[in-house]
C-alpha cells in the first residue's frame, strides 16, 4: 500500500485518496471548435511513461483537496508532492538518490 503525504493533512494510507489521472491536462478554450478526433485526443490520450509521471490526487476521506504527485511508475515511489497551482518540480529534483555502495 502506498503512503501518501497530503500537503494539507500529512501522511496517510492510500485508501484515503482518489486517483485523478494525469496532472496538468489543459482543457481546450473552445471545445466546440474541435474535431471529434481532437476532442477524443483531449479526453483519452494520456502519457504512459515508464518512470516519473505527474498525477493528480484528491484526499477524499479527509480534507477533500486536490494536489499533484510525481510518482515513479516502475517502483511506485513518490518523488514529489506539490499543491495545485504550484510549479511542478524540475525533473532533476525528482530523481531517486540511492546511496553509493560501500567499497570493501
Amino acid at each position: 500500500m502506498l503512503q501518501i503525504t497530503c500537503p494539507y493533512c500529512g501522511p496517510r494510507d492510500q485508501d484515503e485518496f482518489t486517483f485523478g489521472g494525469e496532472a496538468h491536462i489543459v482543457r481546450p478554450l473552445d471545445p466546440d471548435s474541435l474535431s471529434e478526433r481532437e476532442w477524443g485526443d483531449y479526453l483519452f490520450m494520456r502519457e504512459n511513461p515508464k518512470g516519473n509521471h505527474k498525477e493528480q490526487w484528491c484526499h477524499s476521506a479527509a480534507c477533500g483537496k486536490w494536489f499533484n504527485v510525481v510518482r515513479d511508475t516502475v517502483t511506485y515511489e513518490i518523488k514529489a508532492i506539490y499543491k495545485v497551482g504550484e510549479q511542478a518540480p524540475e525533473e532533476e529534483t525528482c530523481k531517486s538518490h540511492q546511496p553509493e555502495p560501500e567499497n570493501d
